[in-house]
């Protein structure tokens, strides 16, 4: 059969989007108290008016323990009145619009949060300089069933999907890590069992949604670190996944917020720009050693492609691109190679219209440098340091006008692509 055009329409469950590009998730760092501003608002109309067929609002913690910066958006009843004008704002462009959720586990930022960082297993964040404590059965039902309700008050807020964070060590991630999860019970040991939690999780997500929108799940490849998850479990995972009928596209990316931050940012290690964001005394430790925690790998187009290619072997799901998608030619490769959709980042950051330029012209290609000087502006508002500010930094939705950012514990997995 013929690949698919990435400018027609296609399909992920319930949900037609007008083309095949999605605008990935990025930590925005502009939210207000877990409640909606119109800076964010804003961030997103860009992308919808710039072409994409969906954009991704990141990251939404299910829990307030959950978060990885203590301004992220939580899913109470005060977020909702903003959460709809961001919907419907993204609507009247055109564009479909997913909501980003998930539980930072061991990446969250326990010090905003007010309470322990959770993981598999007790470990110490060297990057956060924290402790994470093991979390209890309890903890982790308590965690699925936030999951459930997250989703369902997305479908509230007029979301047309929910995108499941699986990677980068985030807690479901992390429990499928056997570097990170030492456990004995029934969430840890072999495979199966790691795989319990992500599982459960996208059940209490299908369970609490039907298919009244569609389900996503984002899943790693690749930790980045020796012994650590990898392909030859990604693969079975996914199956296992694809089998349990909980998800509708399978988006994957790699990388880990604590092993290896970088391995999913190919391309330039901005050290003093980090440095510059960071609170003491990790200010001090990243400009000390901050070149051996945080690894460079070359840049080069496309670069996740060969390892999903071996993931869209194993199942029959449709499956979302990410990684370096910055040209038509990479676009109609992704469609030749059995991808139904891709998904833009730091491209997009750097020209919010690029779809529609690349649209309009074939040879058109990204100007994004690949120097990752975006990350860590995700304190003060994720953008290219190359394109001119402009924010309006007025009222938040749902809460007194005010907007200030804050400055947390770093989590780079936010930047995906």
């Amino acid at each position: 059969m013929n690949p698919p055009d990435v400018f027609s329409p296609g399909r992920i469950g319930p949900l037609t989007l007008r083309n095949r590009t999605i605008k990935a998730a990025t930590y925005e760092g502009l939210s207000h108290r877990g409640r909606v501003t119109q800076d964010l608002v804003d961030f997103h109309v860009a992308y919808a008016r710039g072409g994409v067929g969906m954009t991704t609002v990141a990251y939404c913690a299910v829990d307030k323990d959950g978060r990885t910066d203590r301004h992220q958006i939580l899913w109470t009843d005060e977020a909702m009145p903003g959460l709809r004008v961001l919907t419907d704002a993204v609507h009247a462009e055109g564009a479909a619009i997913s909501a980003q959720i998930g539980h930072g586990g061991p990446v969250a930022e326990a010090r905003g949060n007010g309470s322990p960082a959770l993981a598999p297993s007790a470990r110490v964040n060297v990057i956060a300089m924290n402790k994470s404590r093991e979390a209890t059965v309890a903890d982790l039902r308590r965690i699925v069933a936030a999951h459930g309700h997250a989703a369902r008050k997305a479908v509230e807020a007029g979301f047309d999907a929910v995108e499941v964070h699986l990677g980068h060590n985030y807690l479901a991630s992390s429990f499928l890590s056997p570097k990170l999860n030492h456990r004995d019970d029934e969430y840890g040991g072999g495979l199966r069992n790691r795989a319990r939690l992500a599982r459960e999780v996208m059940q209490a997500v299908r369970d609490a949604v039907g298919d009244r929108i569609a389900i996503i799940a984002k899943l790693n490849m690749d930790d980045g670190a020796p012994g650590g998850f990898w392909l030859d479990e990604a693969i079975p995972v996914a199956q296992w996944l694809e089998a349990d009928g909980t998800l509708d596209a399978l988006e994957l990316t790699a990388g880990s917020s604590l092993l290896n931050p970088m391995y999913l940012f190919k391309g330039d290690v901005p050290i003093d720009e980090f440095a510059g964001v960071m609170p003491q005394p990790i200010k001090a430790g990243v400009k000390m050693i901050g070149h051996r925690l945080l690894k460079h790998y070359p840049y080069t187009d496309g670069f996740l492609l060969e390892d999903a290619r071996q993931v869209r072997a194993a199942v029959d799901l449709p499956m979302i691109l990410l990684g370096g998608v910055t040209s038509r030619d990479v676009m109609d490769t992704a469609m030749a190679g059995g991808f139904a959709f891709v998904a833009m980042a730091r491209a997009l950051l750097r020209e919010p219209d690029l779809v529609n330029r690349i649209q309009a012209d074939a040879a058109r290609r990204s100007l994004c440098i690949h120097c990752n000087k975006c990350m860590p502006t995700n304190y003060t508002g994720t953008r290219c340091v190359l394109v001119e500010r402009r924010t309006s930094r007025t009222a938040s939705w749902g809460k007194p006008e005010g907007y200030a950012s804050s400055p947390g514990e770093w989590d780079a997995s936010h930047h995906s692509g």
